[in-house]
């Protein structure tokens, strides 16, 4: 064989195998191929949210019971969980499911309360669940599931006032029950008929449904009075609270039930017997003049008065709780008769409230009965006081001296409630507080420190019908003994606006508040004060008594006082106020005294008045005397704001101007006007804002480098801050704000984060901050739009204004750019106008001990505590228990933030409180003494604004949950300080070893 055969025959038996290697190849190549398909778009998948169903939830757990113990259980807790309204019919629809298949009645009695509490559910009309509800009372056997299930009817029957045909029907299903043999059926009845039933609707009654003894037509009123007589107590008291109930929404009620009310007032049960008297008082002031007869007589009275000759019986009930009842009805029966109002301050009944027989019917009784005078004993046929069985009352003897009886209750309650009583009555009749008051005085001596204050504060209220006797005076100033501190200063407020008879009386008045200064010398002020009031009431009476006051005498020098002797500056508050009226009384007073009124004057303002006064050939007529009008002030004030109205029109440096002149003019005349002093500091601290706004936005700082104005920025930023705190003492130290005042302050507080925001943008590096920042002010945004939607057609053309039109960009911008939308905004937005509202005040508290005037340090111990007493006073402070707080900061540099007690506040007055507690100081061992600084702060919270009230959080119903609302911003909390420092030295001593 040939070389080339060979090699023919080679290649032949190796072609498999190439051809092998070849198609691998090949077929890598094809499948490492990338081929492009061009992409289409597929359409977006759509996500439902879908909550777990509620009632399939329940459905499963009640199914999934094996007794009733389980599915009680079950019950309960789906009671503690929220439901959607769009979920209720379901579960209302499983529960009934559940209804009528269950056989224990603690069961169905949970399910029937779970059925009243889903239709309360806001939003939720449970007008389709009727049938089923009156389906399932129609079938039900156990009563207290009756019960229960006439609850659920009632709740649905006020979820439906616009539905006559439902109240029918279920006043009807009412009336048919209402002759069940259990009491709490019969008493759910009788409330149903209260809330539900109406008096121009008639009832017609069937004997297959009611029975025969509620046959035919008649109103709800009747049946509701037939149970006045059931036999049981509670049923009976039921059906004079259904009777109440139509009362109180605006029925009338039938006087011929009047009988019947008053023979409950002898019930056996106190309930009844309470609520009797409500009844017959509700009958009193709606027929006060009717005429009733007097039983077993011809005598007929007005209704009014028997009313209130039967309540005033009930004062000598066996119950105490029926006792205070009574007498608390006494005091608003205001048209009751003269008589019968002076017979309750009588035990012995008066001959007024008495039918007396004529001559005639004496004689004639004395010749029938055949007894003629036999003259052995002297006067024997003279008439007597004595009174038999024949004699008719036109009040029954058990209501004489209803409030003698009262006053000496043994229980201080009903005591208390006797007081205020006669309050009422006293002040509508000038001529029975004259009577009343030796009952009154008496009260002062009571052993109860409650019932004593309620007597100083009742002669208080009824003082300007009254004039005190020498003796009553002598039984009230005793009080001054007493070591309550709330019982003198009462007092002291008692005798601020008392008259009295002679001068005898000032004069026994002002020598015990003297000793009162001397034993309790932290009543100073309060004593002051009362001598003020008593001097200007009673200037006749002073004037001879001022020789002797003053020391004075018509030859000789007398020594001049010490001033800073505390009661002789009460002797000369009292004199001066005096001669305010009396203008011979300062040719009475001695050279040292004209001295004393200039220094008083100037010192004690409040307290001494000011005098035209005749000195070395002069008058020294007080400056104050002629300060302007308040009408003028006001004026002054809003033209001020007027003005300022018009910076848009100036420069920089005169608009700035502008505002440090008006700044300072509202300023000056707050300090001159305290009527506006409020109104003044309010809209001074506004335009205050405005300023530092308008410094920091000024061009220089922003048309430069970062790193060439880092002083600027400083100053900017600080102002920002400021701004913000400004803001805050705007909104909570002033009261009386209205809701376009509260939107002006947001708006500026909004201005002076949108700056912070820039500053931060302008000095900080790095994104994520921003970002956050960004996220915060849209949210503030987006709350400020929430709170104000109404307040918004009044900021026109404002900083918000702006904002929320450019809402949308700002959402999807970048931070940079929402940094530079931000800062083009608030150097283009102007001030916005600021209206005043009627009334506003500034919270002021005033601390009148420690006075901070001692130089002897308060000594203690190391490691152990002293107490300080704190009294101050402080005016239109809204809610003060919750935002006062006590800040004592020590020399080191330490500060204590102490919460008073509620039981501290005292209100003796509106928009007056009174803090009276201690605080209690310790320190580490001082080398000397050092002084320590007590203030007052005001507590706030930025999320306790007025207008979160009127938030749907407030608003939420049984099923309502919170989760879905937007969540709010996060509450910024701080103090202000709202009084003047007092400093009190102090000295810890090293404990000794």
């Amino acid at each position: 064989m040939s070389l080339t055969e060979c090699r023919t025959e080679l290649s032949a038996s190796h072609f498999p195998l190439n051809m092998a290697a070849h198609l691998k190849k090949r077929v890598y190549e094809e499948f490492s191929q990338v081929v492009q398909i061009p992409q289409e778009e597929a359409p977006a998948k759509k996500l439902r949210l879908s909550k777990p169903s509620k009632s399939a939830a329940l459905h499963i757990d009640l199914c999934k019971a094996t007794n009733s113990t389980d599915a009680l259980q079950y019950l309960l807790q789906f009671a503690r969980k929220p439901v959607e309204v769009e979920s209720v019919e379901g579960v209302i629809r499983i529960l009934l499911e559940h209804y009528y298949k269950e056989t224990d009645n603690s069961v169905r009695l949970k399910i029937a309360s779970l059925l009243g509490l889903l239709s309360k559910t806001q939003g939720f009309r449970p007008d389709c669940i009727v049938d089923d509800a009156i389906n399932t009372l129609n079938n039900e056997k156990s009563h207290q599931v009756l019960a229960q299930l006439l609850d659920t009817l009632l709740v649905i029957g006020t979820q439906l006032p616009e539905s006559p045909t439902v109240r029918q029907r279920l006043i009807e299903m009412a009336c048919k029950h209402l002759s069940d043999s259990y009491f709490g059926v019969r008493n759910k009845c009788l409330k149903l008929l209260g809330c539900l039933g109406t008096v121009d609707a008639p009832l017609t009654k069937d004997n297959e449904g009611l029975g025969t003894s509620l046959g035919g037509v008649r109103d709800v009123q009747s049946i509701i009075s037939d149970y006045f007589g059931d036999q049981d107590p509670r049923v009976r008291t039921a059906a004079i609270k259904a009777m109440l109930q139509l009362h109180e929404r605006g029925m009338k009620i039938h006087e011929i039930i009047y009988n019947q009310a008053c023979r409950l007032l002898t019930d056996d049960y106190e309930q009844v017997r309470s609520a009797a008297v409500q009844m017959v008082w509700v009958l009193s002031q709606l027929y006060p003049e009717s005429i009733v007869p007097i039983p077993s007589s011809n005598e007929e009275i007005r209704l009014v008065d028997d009313v209130f000759g039967k309540i005033s019986h009930m004062v000598s009930d066996g119950s105490w709780m029926v006792r205070v009842q009574a007498a608390k009805t006494l005091g608003s029966i205001l048209q009751v008769s003269p008589h019968f109002l002076e017979q309750t301050l009588d035990k012995k009944l008066m001959s007024d409230l008495r039918r007396k027989r004529t001559a005639h019917e004496r004689a004639k009784e004395l010749f029938t009965s055949g007894e003629f005078s036999s003259g052995r004993k002297w006067a024997d046929d003279a008439p007597k006081e004595k009174l038999d069985t024949n004699t008719v009352y036109l009040i029954a003897s058990g209501a004489c001296g209803a409030f003698v009886h009262g006053l000496e209750d043994e229980m201080f309650e009903v005591r208390i409630a006797a007081v205020e009583a006669l309050s009422q009555l006293a002040r509508s009749s000038p001529s029975f507080a004259e009577k009343c008051l030796d009952f009154l005085v008496d009260m002062f001596n009571d052993e109860i420190e409650e019932v004593r204050l309620q007597s100083i504060h009742v002669l208080r209220e009824i003082s300007t019908h009254i004039t005190l006797r020498e003796d009553q005076l002598d039984t009230v100033l005793a009080v001054l003994e007493d070591s309550s501190r709330d019982i003198r200063e009462a007092l002291h407020e008692l005798i601020c606006y008392t008259n009295v008879s002679t001068k005898e009386c000032i004069q026994l008045a002002l020598l015990e508040l003297l000793k009162n200064l001397n034993k309790y010398p932290t009543d100073r002020n309060s004593v002051w004060k009362c001598l003020k009031f008593l001097g200007s009431r009673h200037p006749t009476l002073v004037l001879p008594l001022v020789p002797e006051l003053l020391s004075t005498h018509p030859y000789f020098d007398t020594p001049e006082p010490d001033m800073d002797d505390p009661a002789y500056i009460a002797v000369l508050v009292l004199v001066f106020n005096a001669a305010k009226s009396c203008p011979t009384m300062p040719a009475l007073f001695s050279d040292h005294t004209f001295r004393h009124y200039a220094y008083l004057r100037d010192s004690l303002s409040h307290l001494v008045p000011p005098l035209r006064l005749p000195g070395n050939g002069l008058d020294l007529v007080d400056s104050r005397c002629s300060s302007g009008s308040v009408e003028s002030a006001q004026l002054f004030l809003q033209q001020s704001l007027n003005r300022v109205s018009t910076i848009q029109n100036l420069e920089a440096p005169g608009a700035q101007d502008l505002l440090n002149f008006t700044i300072r003019d509202l300023r000056r005349l707050g300090e001159l006007q305290t009527e506006l002093a409020g109104a003044a500091d309010f809209c001074a601290t506004y335009l205050r804002c405005q300023l530092l706004l308008m410094k920091a936005l000024q061009e220089k700082l922003w048309n430069m480098a970062v790193p060439l104005c880092l002083k600027q920025n400083v100053t900017a930023t600080a102002a920002a801050q400021q701004i913000l705190e400004e803001t805050y003492k705007l909104e909570f130290l002033y009261s009386g704000l209205e809701s376009r005042q509260v939107a002006t302050i947001h708006h500026v507080r909004l201005q002076a984060k949108a700056l912070q925001l820039v500053l931060t943008a302008r000095t900080r590096q790095g994104l994520d901050p921003l970002i956050s920042s960004c996220e915060k002010f849209l949210q503030d945004i987006e709350s400020f739009q929430r709170l104000f939607l109404a307040e918004l057609p009044h900021l026109q053309d404002s900083f918000v204004d702006k904002l929320l039109e450019l809402m949308p960009r700002l959402s999807s911008c970048k931070p940079v750019e929402t940094v530079k939308i931000l800062q083009t905004t608030l150097r283009q937005s102007g001030l916005l106008q600021l209206r005043l509202p009627e009334q506003i005040h500034r919270a002021t508290a005033t601390i009148i001990e420690p006075t901070g005037e001692s130089d002897n340090p308060l000594k203690f111990t190391t490691g152990l505590v002293v107490a300080l007493d704190i009294d101050a006073t402080l005016e239109h402070v809204q809610d003060p228990q919750n935002i006062v707080k006590v800040q004592v900061l020590y020399p080191d540099g330490q500060s204590h933030m102490i919460h008073p007690k509620p039981g501290d506040f005292r209100k003796p007055g509106p928009n007056r409180h009174r803090l009276i507690t201690q605080v209690y100081l310790s320190h580490t061992a001082w080398t000397e003494p050092s002084q320590i600084e007590v203030r007052l702060l005001l507590a706030y919270s930025s999320s306790s604004t007025s207008l979160s009230s009127a938030s749907p959080a407030s608003k939420l119903g049984w099923s309502d949950s919170i989760d879905s609302l937007p969540q709010p911003e996060a509450a910024v909390e701080g103090t202000i300080p709202f009084s003047k420092p007092v400093k009190v030295y102090i000295m810890p001593k090293p404990a000794r070893r």
